[in-house]
This record gives C-alpha cells, structure tokens and sequence, in this order.
C-alpha cells in the first residue's frame, strides 16, 4: 500500500498538497477508492482511501488511526561530521532513517572538511526514507553545531563517544549500553576526533566506545552505531 506524508493532519478528511497529489493521481495513476495511509511524522499512521482524484489537491477520507505507531522504547541521537562528499551523507541519513533514529545533528570537529550541508534536500530525504521504511515519527535534524559548543549541552540519557584510536582506552558499544536507554553518540569526520576532542568528550561526560575492529568511514560508522542500538534492543 502506498505510504504518503501529511504533516498538521486532522479531522476525517485531509488534501494532500501539489505535490503529493501529483504523485498518487498522475505518476502512481491511482484513482478514487484507492486504499492509502498517511503518516504525519508525529507518530500517527492513517488509514483511508482516495474520495477526490485531483492531481493538485487529491483528498483522502480517514477511517481508522494508529497513535504512536511502532513506537520504540528508547531515543537516539547521532551527532556525527559532516562529509567532504555529500551524497555519502545523504546515505547515513537515508539508511539511519530506515533503520530508525529520532535526531541527527552536523558536528563541525576539527578534521571536518565540509561544514556545510543542505537542510532542505536533508528533510526531503528524511521524508522519502520514512515513507519506504512506514515510519511515522519524523526524524529531526538538527542545525550543524560546533564540537564544542554540543558536549556542552545537556542530554538525559547514556552519552558515547565513538573513535577509531586503538591507543587509548575504549569498550565494546555494547559493553557500554543498556536495552531501553536512551542514547546520544557522537561519530567523527573521516579524519577522526583529535586527541583533544576525544578528552573533552569524556570530562563532559561521554564514554569512549568503538564498533569493532574494522577502520570505518564516517558514515559506515554512524550506520554501525544505529543498528547496533536497533539490534541491542530487540
């Protein structure tokens, strides 16, 4: 069944906007009766069925709802650096998505080569993921941050640091985290943490971990980091 995004739904009846509309009635050619669900990103998963097959405002009657939809038993977090090539930051987004994270936020370090990244095109592909993989909540992507300035901020729940410098000390991430935790953990640029970063983290409170014993790229990393809290609470 078709899965189509409706932020602000309310009520019995919705209009998709343009382009939505224009993708169920003119590319997907559905048609009136048609069964489709929405999801509004807040967690809510609509059931219903084409009542207007107009391409620019195509309206879907609702008859059931489902509140909190596969909702998960803990909250994760990856603040991770953005990447010199934006397309393999595109893909932690994507898979990380699909797998199921509530928040991402760019983390400028030192190493970072790219400091910039495209929120609107970031939130387009956030929105295509959770439509493929029928998440209903809308993972939430923060604006890009200094390193700094983030270990600084305040977090309830268990903080991990992520690096690949075998020379100082570190756990296993599943050593390190609990089933139902709630999680923040911060992944570096291709180039690593510094040394000084890595010791700022911890007298902020964040513990070194690491994702095995394979050298990963950034966003192979952050990808490793999300399924392995996604497995660990199963």
């Amino acid at each position: 069944m078709q899965i189509f995004y409706a932020p602000g739904i309310t009520g019995n009846m919705w209009v998709l906007d343009e382009k939505e509309s224009r993708h169920c009635i003119r590319v997907l050619r559905m048609t009136e009766g048609t069964p489709v669900k929405v999801i509004d990103g807040k967690g809510n998963l609509y059931e219903g069925v084409i009542s207007l097959a107009d391409q620019k405002k195509c309206v879907i009657t609702i008859n059931n709802v489902i509140r909190e939809f596969e909702k998960r038993n803990y909250q994760l977090h990856i603040a991770i650096s953005p990447l010199k090539n934006p397309e393999r930051f595109e893909w932690f987004v994507e898979k990380s998505v699909e797998i199921g994270i509530d928040e991402i936020t760019p983390l400028i370090c030192k190493n970072t080569e790219k400091q910039r990244i495209k929120p609107d095109r970031i939130n387009s592909i956030i929105i295509s993921a959770m439509k493929q993989s029928l998440k209903a909540s809308m993972t939430i992507l923060n604006e890009v941050i200094s390193f700094e300035d983030f270990i600084q901020k305040g977090f309830k729940g268990k903080k991990l640091i992520s690096h690949c410098k075998s020379d100082l000390e570190r756990v296993k991430i599943d050593n390190d985290y609990a089933k139902g935790d709630d999680v923040i953990i911060l992944i570096g640029p291709e180039g690593d943490f510094s040394d000084y970063e890595i010791s700022r983290a911890q007298a902020a409170g964040y513990r070194p971990v690491h994702l095995g014993k394979s050298r990963l790229r950034t966003e192979t990393a952050g990808i490793a980091a999300c399924y392995s809290i996604y497995f660990l609470n199963q």
